[in-house]
């Protein structure tokens, strides 16, 4: 019974300060024309595709790399002997 009571105090308190909460309208503006990015066209790739996709090889090469000077650079564990 001891904790279920800070559980249900934390509830109730939740529960009492919660308010109603005003967003943006669902429905979209009238002047909107589609996508700002491209006149005319749909949505397309915004950026460079190719660079994205060799800075992400290169974040994982890198990473693997110092993994393994990592382990080199750090002694057996103890108990086992250097081969």
């Amino acid at each position: 019974m001891r904790r279920a009571a800070p559980v249900a105090l934390a509830v109730i308190l939740s529960a009492a300060m919660a308010t109603a909460v005003l967003a943006a309208e669902p429905t979209p503006t009238p002047g909107s024309g589609g996508d700002p990015r491209s006149p005319g066209q749909g949505p397309g790739l915004v950026g460079d595709p190719a660079f994205a996709i060799i800075v992400v090889v290169m974040v994982g090469l890198l990473s693997v790399g110092l993994t393994l000077v990592y382990v080199r650079l750090s002694g057996p564990g103890p108990g086992r002997r250097g081969t």
